[in-house]
């Protein structure tokens, strides 16, 4: 059966940068899951911006463990997170549990030790969840999106957005 609840990420905050990195460690969370498309860089991109690059290297730094799962068909994500030194996962086709749990085998990682970072309650949240992942919602980045995201997903989520303010906090969400 399936319950509302699993809509609901456990923090909601506007970027990445956002992501108070120490209060995860104490949550005792050392590894990330991160989508890729909107979250990390714009949808069609072919690199994040150098802040993102700047961030992904000082998490690792702090002795986080990375792995990015997309729904991306595009090989070339392949390449790009080779260059970052981040393994990956494409054609995820989150929410399914299979790419959370292959993310958790390449990083050597629990699932009480793990956070998911995404732009999308249908995908990321609801993946991370079904897992017992501790999810962390942000807003997604200017850019194009797939069409089924645009017209199916971003409307829904719209409806949602309110109710996980309420119930978590967090800030509102641009364009929302």
């Amino acid at each position: 059966m399936f319950s509302f609840s699993l809509l609901y990420p456990e923090l909601y905050v506007p970027s990445l940068f956002d992501i108070d990195l120490e209060a995860l460690r104490k949550k005792g969370i050392n590894s990330l899951i991160i989508d890729l498309d909107n979250t990390i860089m714009p949808r069609g991109a072919r690199r994040p911006e150098q802040a993102v690059e700047e961030w992904l290297s000082r998490v690792r730094e702090q002795g986080f463990r990375l792995c990015i799962v997309s729904n991306s068909r595009d090989s070339s994500v392949r390449e790009l997170t080779h260059r970052l030194g981040v393994p990956v996962i494409i054609r995820a086709v989150k929410p399914r549990r299979r790419p959370f749990v292959r993310a958790l085998e390449l990083m050597g990682a629990t699932r009480e030790e793990t956070a998911v970072i995404g732009d999308q309650i249908f995908t990321d949240v609801l993946g991370g969840n079904r897992l017992g992942l501790y999810t962390i919602l942000i807003d997604p980045l200017d850019g194009k999106e797939f069409i089924g995201t645009r017209l199916i997903s971003r409307p829904l989520e719209r409806l949602f957005l309110p109710r996980i303010k309420k119930r978590i906090g967090g800030k509102t969400r641009r364009g929302a």
